[in-house]
């Protein structure tokens, strides 16, 4: 369980199996153990860095100026753990981190899969996360029962309901406070690079489902038409947690991108 110290902040990371650099990056709840199943599989092919953000997790529980400053943060992570250059994948915030090191540390990064992130913060996400934190004001727990609501659609939680009761003891054990997470939740509402985006140089895939309420299609739209060549994946069902609701079709449209990406 390394940990790097950088603006002060203790960052805890996480590397397993061997290959080309592998980061997966976290949504808004910020912790490696979301991308449990895939560093688990992908392992066996990847050099799997997974990481716990600023403000959550074990890292330190501090506030975030901004996503630029968390992309930093993945630069030392990365600097500790010897890599010189990775492939990342991006869940909501964690595809504006990669977006955000993509823009300013590009000599770090060799591609980027964004799934279910944003270009900008709107007036729908300003709505949307304000809802969000006043929740958070109420406690971790009503904060984490109306995330899975943002994330899960209808059918999965019908299927899953104490499986997902779990899952939000675990997300409101890793929240900060909620002076820290309405930190995160104002940096990706500031967020706004769009202006930049023809700057971007290496492969981005765009993928989203279309009953994603939390970063609707329009969202991976605009991506696609701002990043040069950027490819975009749309796909009918699995709301904003695809990589966990259809893990298939997740890595159905991961994995073939990875592979092409990272072949000699």
């Amino acid at each position: 369980m390394p940990v790097v110290r950088h603006d002060g902040c203790d960052l805890h990371y996480d590397v397993m199996g061997e290959g080309p650099p592998l980061v997966f990056a976290a949504g808004l709840g910020g912790t490696a153990g979301w991308w449990r199943r895939e560093v688990a599989a992908y392992a066996r092919h990847y050099r799997c860095l997974s990481f716990d953000q600023r403000g959550t997790g074990r890292s330190t529980r501090v506030a975030v100026a901004s996503v630029e400053q968390m992309a930093a943060d993945l630069v030392a992570v990365l600097d500790h753990a010897g890599i010189e250059r990775a492939h990342v994948v991006g869940h909501s915030t964690g595809g504006a981190i990669g977006l955000a090191m993509a823009l300013d540390h590009p000599a770090r990064i060799a591609s980027l899969v964004i799934q279910s992130s944003t270009s900008h913060g709107d007036a729908y996400r300003r709505r949307l996360l304000e809802v969000r934190r006043t929740l958070h004001a109420l406690g971790a727990a009503a904060y984490a029962r109306f995330t899975t609501l943002l994330l899960y659609p209808p059918y999965y939680i019908n299927a899953h309901d104490e499986a997902l009761a779990a899952e939000e003891a675990i997300g409101a054990a890793g929240l900060g406070s909620p002076a820290v997470q309405g930190s995160r939740l104002d940096a990706i509402l500031a967020f706004d690079r769009r202006a930049d985006m023809h700057r971007v140089a290496i492969p981005v895939r765009v993928i989203v489902a279309e009953d994603d309420i939390l970063t609707p299609r329009y969202f991976a739209e605009e991506l696609v038409r701002h990043i040069p060549g950027a490819e975009a994946c749309f796909t009918p069902h699995g709301g904003h947690a695809l990589s966990r609701t259809e893990p298939a079709v997740f890595d159905s449209l991961v994995l073939p991108f990875l592979e092409q990406v990272t072949r000699p």
